[in-house]
């Protein structure tokens, strides 16, 4: 059989298998509620893979593993270290117990309905749906820019086309199958993915390019040397571990996938799992992106988008594995799609369009327009993923304005209670502002730099780092001053905190 013919029956295979989970599934779509959270009472395993995949997409393996290769040799496999321990790990034990607890017992669906209820704001509600739906755009875009990269080395087929396939793969599995479908192709999807990372991992060590593990160890080190790597790349290269490690903390659709984990339990075990997942998934993939000088003299033509994808398809790997490769990539980009259009769309849909203009729709006609609403999320995302922009400029601008946005008030409000509106305000509109100068000046100022330092348009990572840290001072400092000086939104709402006698005596699962 021809490479062509088996990718192309690999990816017929993965189709109709997500097309079979959404038909089993279509029953649990009926209202919003079974759309968005399913029934609350997610295991660990389904949790936890279901985490993992909407965390690494093809823009890991293509845009940010080649171009940290690239750009730092060994030392970025660091990036996927930190995933693993602080955006699976660490994130985990401070957020998952608590965020479950308090979403389960106020019936929260959603981060804008969380800060709702969390500071008795409709403004900020409000805030919070604009820039969900607007800022998880680009990062949609990016899943599809960073698998078009692949086929289209690999298959030489129009990055359009595979775009399409995406798109109806995502459309057919949401609007069939919603939320529960969602979490049993990730839970299948997420065990593509752990296999298709060993494999690719001893592929690509035993090309000739890289000459096994200890030579390749040995060559990459050199090539690594050879880089003089000096202060400003390594300060490059921390802000993108801190941005793609903490930045998932303040991530809705990361957040989301701790409303419906059954109980505590499955909280403990599920941190377990996810973290040996992520060590395997994003020290696999940036451990393959290191070695991308072992492959390339020169940059390729296209671009770092396309330094995985030429080492893929120079690297002599039989047609079967490269198969099972693209279903790898396609697994991940789908399960990533899959968790940033139902978070954005049933956003909107709950928090302005039946909250604010149609409060009398039903949670069935709800459902009905959240469909419609993903649709329409999906052919923007495949407009913008159109543009010229690389895959990991999309990916930070996005992380950047949300985690600057949402971490500090979201995880505040977890383990603090003198945390008040004003401060919410502060660190939320804040963050946001401060995270945005790149994203404007790559619309409309993009020859604007910092001396010494680099094109504002590319410091996506160093402006999400500092939104997030100084968006943490922000709540902080204002709500002490507000509260000292008793100005209107310095009142704290401990009843947010408090579980009545009936609740506590519950069962865990809702």
């Amino acid at each position: 059989m021809t490479k062509e013919l088996v990718i192309w029956s690999t990816i017929g295979v993965y189709i109709v298998f997500m097309l079979v989970i959404g038909i089993l599934n279509s029953r649990s779509t009926k209202n919003i509620s079974n759309f968005t959270v399913g029934g609350r009472n997610a295991g660990a395993w389904v949790s936890a893979l279901s985490y993992g995949t909407a965390y690494f997409s093809a823009v890991m393996f293509i845009g940010y593993a080649g171009s940290t290769g690239w750009s730092y040799g060994i030392w970025g496999v660091l990036v996927g270290v930190g995933n693993a321990v602080f955006g699976a790990l660490l994130a985990w034990i401070v957020l998952a117990r608590r965020t479950r607890e308090v979403t389960q017992r106020l019936n929260i669906k959603s981060m804008p309905q969380f800060f709702e209820k969390r500071f008795e704001s409709q403004g900020m509600k409000r805030f919070a749906v604009a820039v969900i739906f607007i800022f998880l755009l680009p990062y949609s875009a990016s899943v599809y820019k960073g698998l078009t990269s692949v086929c289209s080395v690999l298959l030489k087929i129009d990055e359009k086309v595979t775009m399409i396939v995406i798109a109806v793969a995502a459309v057919l599995l949401l609007v069939l199958g919603g939320y529960a479908a969602t979490l049993k192709a990730d839970f299948v999807q997420g065990i593509v993915m752990f296999v298709g990372v060993l494999v690719l991992i001893v592929a690509v060590v035993r090309s000739n390019q890289v000459g096994g593990l200890a030579d390749g160890l040995a060559n990459i080190v050199k090539e690594t040397r050879a880089l003089n790597l000096g202060l400003n790349h390594y300060l490059a290269l921390s802000a993108t571990i801190l941005m793609t490690s903490f930045g998932t903390w303040g991530l809705p659709q990361m957040i989301h996938k701790y409303y419906a984990i059954r109980d505590d339990q499955e909280v403990k075990r599920g941190t377990i799992i996810s973290t040996v997942f992520s060590l395997v998934i994003a020290g696999g993939g940036y451990f393959i992106g290191s070695l991308s000088h072992l492959f390339f003299d020169t940059l390729p033509e296209q671009g770092r988008d396309y330094l995985v994808p030429n080492m893929l398809s120079s690297a002599g790997i039989p047609n079967i594995l490269l198969g099972i490769v693209l279903i790898l990539l396609i697994s991940a980009s789908v399960s990533t799609l899959t968790a940033i259009t139902i978070t954005a769309s049933s956003t909107l849909t709950m928090d302005f369009i039946q909250a604010r203009l149609f409060q009398k729709m039903s949670a069935e006609r709800a459902a009905v327009v959240t469909k419609v609403v993903c649709g329409v999320f999906v052919v923007l995302s495949y407009i913008i993923a159109n543009s010229k922009t690389p895959i990991l400029d999309m990916m930070s601008y996005s992380w950047g304005i949300l985690s600057g946005s949402f971490l500090a008030p979201y995880l505040l409000s977890l383990y603090w209670k003198n945390l008040n509106r004003a401060g919410a305000w502060a660190g939320m509109v804040g963050g946001f502002v401060i995270a945005l100068p790149p994203v404007t000046c790559k619309l409309f100022f993009p020859d604007a730099e910092i001396p010494r330092l680099d094109k504002i348009a590319n410091l996506g990572p160093h402006f999400a780092c500092l939104a997030m840290v100084l968006s943490f001072a922000l709540c902080a400092v204002v709500s002490k001053a507000f509260a000292a000086a008793k100005l209107p939104g310095s009142d704290t709402n401990h009843k947010f905190y408090e579980i009545e006698p009936a609740q506590e005596a519950a069962p865990a699962s809702v």
